[in-house]
């Protein structure tokens, strides 16, 4: 196809988007600075909320906290059975509560693990929305009969979500229509979805401020920023124009980092309209059928570095990056390529937040604890005028890793507790990209356990870091202001940061090794506390 310069597509796709500029691509500047502007407004504190969906907002969530007083307050399943209830509420509160319970889902170490575990229940599909609608969405949104513009359309959905479902489709020839008679996949809004989330998000930014200093949860410390955070995230969502211009964004960032082991689908020139999304259909493995992938000779440790390589560098050369990843957003070609789908949630960095990025990777990798800090501090995790070596010295970063294997686990809780306190003393909060960059982060972690739990962890670390240095080294470099000779990667640093490991005596570790040393600590966590 012509447009493989543009992004990093299929070989043969149905259809080449270097033939046309979309009109839908025209307006994305203007829909995004729209987008942006009234963020402020959505996330204001109001004098009086929607009156009756705050009182459906108080009444579930406030019955489903007196039925955990009443009948699990205090016992050993406490916390399990509060978020049980918190998960049953959401569902039942719809699919904004939804959203925010799969965001949550993804935040392993920063919630509490059965909060995480039961909010992970929110991932698999909702209820799909009666076929009646979507032809009546999909004719509004594209202005013409479904069956003048499809060959065919399936009715029920391959996959539904809380914001949107997916159906495949197949486009009936048309002179001027491209891809006419090949099979699609198309996206379509909720209706009304819209004007539910933004009637939720007026309900939570009236709640929150009444919430500061009542949730003994570090990660929900501050429910006015994290309402915030949630608003930037999932307003992005609500307007398809922009997610195809994600799509093509980061195909293109691929395209130009020769990143061509990721596929990214293409956008149809013409049926893209704010709430219906026609795209290329692409087919592979499910992302956790590691048996299938192995029986057709696909190379998974190969697919994981590629796939850590490849997030790593458009955070860190491009500041664009899919911002969602997980399990139903992707899955493996059988010639070991993968395929990214869901473009709603993408991070963009703008130079002073890429630059950001860039000095806290080269603090990680050569042990810098002041340039990892400040690289938080211009990221917007700290204020902007944060005594940087106040922080350290306050948080004890000044001194040598600690060994969590060898604190008592009391003492283990109270360090953890101290460093996070002292964080919201100076006021940290979760900047948009860098949650999207650390959930990122924990799903490649988790994609290791599935796809390589015996790779060596220090040589992929190694082979990452050296990637970055052979091949983009005399770049980063030169926008640092640093020498080629000052970024070294210190893997003895590494080692001790991972558990305490003493650097001369480990010369590999495999992630399933760490998974058990992590619940080895676990475990006596769980001991002490029961004695």
């Amino acid at each position: 196809m012509g447009d493989l310069t543009l992004g990093s597509f299929s070989t043969n796709g149905p259809w080449s988007v270097a033939d046309q500029e979309p009109d839908w691509l025209r307006t994305v500047t203007i829909r995004r600075r729209h987008q942006a502007a009234m963020l402020p407004d959505l996330t204001r504190p109001a004098l009086v909320p929607p009156l009756r969906r705050a009182l459906t907002v108080v009444r579930v969530l406030g019955s489903a906290l007196l039925a955990w007083r009443l009948k699990e307050r205090g016992k050993p399943t406490s916390r399990a059975g509060l978020s049980y209830r918190v998960r049953r509420a959401a569902e039942v509160l719809g699919p904004t509560y939804i959203k925010l319970a799969q965001i949550i889902s993804a935040g392993e170490g920063l919630f509490p693990a059965e909060l995480v575990e039961e909010c992970k229940k929110c991932r698999d599909q909702v209820p799909g929305v009666p076929f009646a609608e979507v032809r009546a969405a999909v004719e509004r949104e594209l202005g013409e009969p479904l069956e003048t513009i499809f060959e065919t359309f399936d009715r029920e959905p391959i996959a539904a979500a809380s914001i949107a479902q997916v159906h495949r489709a197949r486009l009936r020839p048309r002179p001027g229509i491209a891809g006419g008679g090949k099979d699609v996949v198309v996206k379509v809004q909720r209706p009304g979805i819209d004007e539910v989330v933004r009637r939720d998000l007026k309900v939570l930014s009236w709640l929150a401020p009444f919430l500061v200093g009542r949730i003994p949860v570090s990660a929900l410390a501050n429910p006015p920023a994290l309402v915030e955070l949630f608003a930037e995230t999932i307003i992005e969502e609500l307007d398809f124009n922009l997610e195809a211009a994600n799509m093509l964004d980061v195909g293109r960032v691929f395209a130009e980092l020769g990143q061509r082991d990721f596929i990214v689908p293409r956008p149809h020139p013409q049926y893209v309209s704010r709430r219906i999304l026609v795209m290329e259909e692409l087919s592979g493995f499910n992302f956790n059928d590691v048996a299938g992938m192995k029986d057709a000779g696909v190379d998974t440790h190969a697919v994981l570095k590629t796939g850590m390589i490849g997030f790593l560098e458009g955070v860190f050369l491009h500041g664009i990056f899919h911002g969602d990843l997980h399990g139903g957003n992707l899955f493996i070609m059988e010639d070991g390529r993968t395929a990214l789908m869901d473009f709603g949630i993408t991070g963009r960095l703008n130079e002073r937040e890429r630059m950001a990025f860039l000095r806290m990777m080269m603090g990680a990798t050569t042990n810098n604890v002041v340039t990892q800090v400040e690289a938080l501090r211009d990221l917007g995790a700290l204020p902007r005028d944060t005594d940087v070596q106040a922080v350290i010295a306050d948080l004890g970063l000044d001194g040598p890793p600690l060994d969590p294997t060898t604190l008592d686990p009391d003492e283990l809780v109270a360090e953890l507790q101290r460093v996070v306190k002292a964080l919201l003393g100076y006021g940290a909060r979760m900047p948009k990209p860098l949650m999207l960059y650390v959930k990122n982060l924990i799903f490649i972690d988790g994609a290791t356990a599935t796809l390589a739990p015996e790779l060596d962890l220090f040589t992929a670390i190694t082979e990452v870091a050296t990637h970055f240095a052979t091949t983009h080294g005399a770049t980063i470099a030169a926008q640092l202001g640093m020498a080629d000779s000052e970024w070294k990667l210190d893997l003895d640093g590494v080692k001790a940061g991972i558990g305490g490991l003493d650097p001369a005596e480990h010369d590999s570790l495999t992630y399933a090794e760490l998974r058990d040393r992590r619940e080895l600590i676990r475990k006596r966590l769980g001991s002490k506390h029961l004695g």
